[in-house]
């Protein structure tokens, strides 16, 4: 296995009953993942952390000493290359939820969670570490375009606007004259792909825009959304945010174009 893919596979579970998680141990380990289990405990969790070096940290929110939320600003203040975060948690809480993410939550997990579940939450998260440092090539697919792109910006991948933001995306890359009647034709064929509506579609991509604004790299904003950061305009609109996506991967789709033509 190579240095890089271990630098993905290392993982940190917080857990004092070491018996409650053998299964999902049994299994990481079958999907070759690299696991340290350490104490439930906010100030061990930060002690593992800048020994082990995980890239992964598996914690709850609530836990003894320090917080999750606590154990996220300490670690991201130590290193910049700071773990990527999957927080367990009881509550259901949008105010718990805002607060989590904006400290660098990358994925939230519900009580009571399965093995699989957890495992798929590990998977995803894995899959946005080695998206962010990988480029974007011509040979990419519509989907991994859009996939990597709002990995890179900060959405969450587990939440609805997640996914609705992604086929929005794709729809106006294929379709731009869409984009003129966003909440006529745009949200209605999100929401008919999804079985959802399309006030529940807006509300989720505005929420998911909101996430990635409060938590997202300014680099990464920067480079797609500069203008709207310069000149204080604070969010882009949905329909901002997916027409400059949208018109990006369309730019690049026709600078490929014209150099094989010229080729």
């Amino acid at each position: 296995m190579s240095t890089l893919m271990e630098k993905y596979k290392k993982i940190l579970i917080c857990e004092n009953e070491v018996n409650e998680c053998n299964g999902i141990l049994e299994k990481l380990k079958e999907n070759n993942f690299s696991i340290t289990v350490s104490p439930k405990d906010g100030e061990e969790v930060l002690k593992y952390i800048n020994e082990r070096h995980p890239s992964i940290v598996i914690c709850d929110a609530h836990m003894p000493n320090k917080d999750a939320i606590l154990v996220m600003k300490q670690a991201m203040s130590y290193s910049s290359n700071a773990p990527k975060f999957i927080i367990i948690t009881s509550s259901g809480s949008i105010e718990l939820e805002k607060a989590l993410f904006n400290e660098g939550a990358n994925y939230l997990v519900l009580r009571p969670y399965t093995a699989d579940s957890l495992i798929n939450a590990i998977k995803i998260v894995s899959k946005q570490i080695k998206d962010v440092n990988k480029p974007l090539t011509k040979e990419h697919t519509l989907e991994e375009k859009v996939t990597n792109i709002i990995h890179r910006i900060g959405v969450p991948a587990h939440i609805k606007g997640y996914h609705y933001l992604r086929k929005g995306i794709m729809l106006c890359v294929e379709n731009s004259s869409i984009l003129k009647s966003v909440t006529k034709e745009l949200y209605p064929a999100i929401a008919e792909h999804f079985k959802s509506t399309p006030s529940r579609v807006e509300r989720a991509i505005r929420h998911a825009i909101e996430v990635a604004w409060d938590r997202g790299d300014i680099e990464i904003l920067n480079s797609y959304f500069g203008y709207t950061i310069h000149n204080g305009r604070g969010k882009p609109t949905n329909s901002e945010f997916i027409a400059m996506i949208s018109d990006k991967i369309k730019l690049e789709r026709n600078s490929s174009v014209v150099m094989n033509i010229a080729i």
